[in-house]
């Protein structure tokens, strides 16, 4: 960690960085179920899904996965995952059945929707890059887009909208506790981007900060803390910005760190997916308690 400072800029505990399991190809999507006190992690060139328990104990969740990526709880505890091979977001019903949420826009295929939050109403926000459209993080085909967006799906499913068309590589997003704003990376440009939601679309849009830094790593996996603090990967770690874009300090990482999330019985223990290993580490603040389903996740496949 670059900085261990007292009082509200504390970022972690003062306990070193631990693995919690590791052998993986590329290992994303983390998302805690609190009501089985297990992570679930997408390996996308392995085409798997994985529950990862408390002691690091590793089992199968869902094989083939259509190279999963980036997923998330919605208000109801099911499980909204995006696919790179299939170019669809799809939820896991509490049955265990996948449902398609969408996987078109204007009768073109979507790119490789990428990552994916809800709202505390149940809209769904996910980014769509073509990441997904090469052999190793997906199948190497032709974009039927000629963009690359960021949509909006709302709660009912039956509105599908693009909210911005003019990143190079939209990838990681997260609301602000208050969801009065839409923050998502550039990972082409090495930047966030804040944007402003509202009935017709959203406004703003404006570069908010730039991650740069020492080590191997790009924007990619984002989220707040209860404080409302931003934390995005970045170079050598998980960097970690005040409400005014103001980097407090980097959660050191020895590897590549692509996505990350909250969990444990406090929501203090940070699980940090790194290329091939889950590291974690205890956290000062929480992650943000954000909708029913988070707190009573449990989840069949």
């Amino acid at each position: 960690m670059d900085q261990r400072a007292a009082g509200p800029a504390a970022i972690v505990a003062d306990a070193p960085l631990s693995v919690l399991a590791s052998g993986f190809e590329f290992c994303e999507g983390p998302v805690w179920l609190a009501g089985d006190r297990e992570l679930v992690i997408s390996d996308i060139p392995a085409d798997r899904m994985y529950r990862i328990s408390t002691t690091g104990s590793v089992r199968l969740f869902r094989a083939p996965s259509r190279k999963a990526n980036g997923s998330a709880l919605d208000t109801q505890g099911r499980l909204v995952t995006c696919e790179h091979a299939t170019s669809r977001v799809v939820r896991s019903e509490l049955d265990g059945t996948l449902r398609t949420l969408a996987d078109t826009y204007g009768g073109r295929a979507l790119n490789s929707p990428n990552d994916v939050v809800v709202a505390s109403d149940g809209t769904i926000y996910f980014t769509d890059p073509l990441y997904g459209r090469g052999a190793r993080y997906g199948v190497e085909r032709r974009a039927e887009l000629p963009w690359q967006g960021v949509y909006r799906l709302s709660p009912d499913e039956s509105r599908l909208e693009l909210l911005a068309d003019d990143f190079e590589g939209p990838n990681g997003l997260c609301l602000s506790l208050d969801e009065r704003h839409l923050f998502v990376n550039d990972t082409e440009r090495r930047h966030i981007r804040r944007f402003e939601p509202d009935s017709t679309g959203v406004t703003g849009g404006n570069v908010w900060a730039e991650i740069h830094g020492d080590g191997i790593g790009v924007p990619d996996g984002m989220k707040v803390d209860a404080a409302g603090r931003l934390f995005c990967t970045g170079p050598g770690g998980v960097h970690v910005l005040d409400e005014h874009a103001r980097l407090l300090g980097v959660i050191r990482v020895p590897e590549d760190p692509a996505n990350f999330t909250w969990g444990g019985d406090d929501r203090q223990t940070l699980f940090i997916c790194a290329t091939t290993t889950v590291y974690q580490i205890r956290t000062v603040v929480p992650g943000p308690d954000t909708t029913a389903g988070a707190k009573s996740g449990s989840i069949r496949r």
